[in-house]
């Protein structure tokens, strides 16, 4: 799996992360506690672009026409709050360069904070919403990613022709913004637009990593020594599931009221996928949309091989 050099180390190889051609799992909605649910909705559809499908006081489900991606509880009493086992960040796919770079130049004209990002393998773009928890819309590029190094510079991204860039780089915004063929930014997210991966901060990443293994997910990077490990579920895109500890390592979930994951939703592609997973962990509770299990730090997860929309427990 790895190649050492007196230069670098391949973090990924044709011994490492081999996509099945089939995504073993998908995500459906992704629930958070947020501190004010009018603020919290209007970032997510005015600057992020999804829809409001349903709302009550007390929360609102938020996507494309046809699917809920992000539901939100008026249940946080605080921000979220860093150095706890919890969301890293969630990450909105748009399926295609002219809708990421619509979402580009939306935040750009509404002067929204972002940090637009280049990882070759995804173009991103990284932000806060209002509690100040992360989120990222990516484009997903695996086509141009050869491979992965870590240098004494840190870790290194190979392009296919070669290029050879820091793995987070800057993203070069006019090209992306050039594929644009209106100038129309009040148009929503398309319908294909999903939740494409979820990246937690953990307490134990050898004990985090276990426990998606054990769900079906596949090695993509594994690097304890670094504090993170990073998994597939078949597709070509290996970055599904991200688990990193460096700040965290032993510390467990914020206290209660603070924003941040109430629990996100995957989706096994049939249910003899969904018994096998289930038969990996100590225990689960079964509820209307699925089965609540937690992982070893903490953060919840609705196992289900429905296409529902995947409402679970409120």
């Amino acid at each position: 799996m790895t190649n050492n050099s007196t230069n670098s180390t391949y973090l990924r190889s044709s011994q490492a992360y081999k996509p099945t051609g089939q995504e073993i799992a998908t995500f459906g909605a992704v629930h958070l506690d947020v501190t004010d649910l009018h603020r919290s909705v209007e970032f997510w559809q005015a600057y992020i672009g999804l829809q409001v499908r349903s709302a009550t006081a007390e929360s609102a489900e938020l996507g494309t026409e046809s699917s809920t991606l992000v539901v939100l509880h008026a249940t946080a009493k605080t921000p979220f709050r860093n150095g706890y086992s919890g969301i890293y960040h969630l990450a909105i796919h748009p399926s295609n360069e002219v809708e990421f770079a619509r979402v580009l130049a939306r935040l750009i004209t509404k002067r929204y904070p972002i940090s637009p990002t280049d990882h070759t393998m995804s173009k991103a773009i990284y932000m806060e919403d209002p509690d100040g928890i992360t989120v990222e819309v990516t484009l997903e590029t695996p086509e141009r990613l050869a491979r992965l190094e870590l240098s004494p510079r840190g870790p290194i991204a190979v392009d296919t022709d070669g290029t050879v860039r820091a793995a987070s780089a800057a993203l070069d915004v006019e090209a992306v913004l050039k594929v644009l063929p209106d100038h129309d930014l009040t148009r929503p997210l398309a319908d294909d637009t999903k939740v494409g991966h979820v990246h937690l901060y953990v307490s134990d990443v050898e004990a985090a990593h276990r426990f998606y293994k054990g769900l079906g997910f596949l090695d993509n990077m594994y690097l304890p020594q670094y504090g993170m490990a990073d998994l597939g579920a078949g597709g070509a895109f290996g970055h599904r599931i991200a688990v990193n500890a460096g700040h965290t390592r032993g510390r467990p979930q914020a206290p209660a009221g603070t924003a941040g994951l109430r629990y996100y939703t995957i989706r096994f592609d049939t249910p003899e996928r969904l018994k096998m997973a289930l038969q990996s962990v100590s225990s689960a509770e079964e509820q209307a949309g699925g089965f609540l299990v937690t992982d070893p730090a903490g953060n919840k997860v609705l196992l289900t091989a429905s296409l529902g929309q995947d409402r679970g427990p409120i």
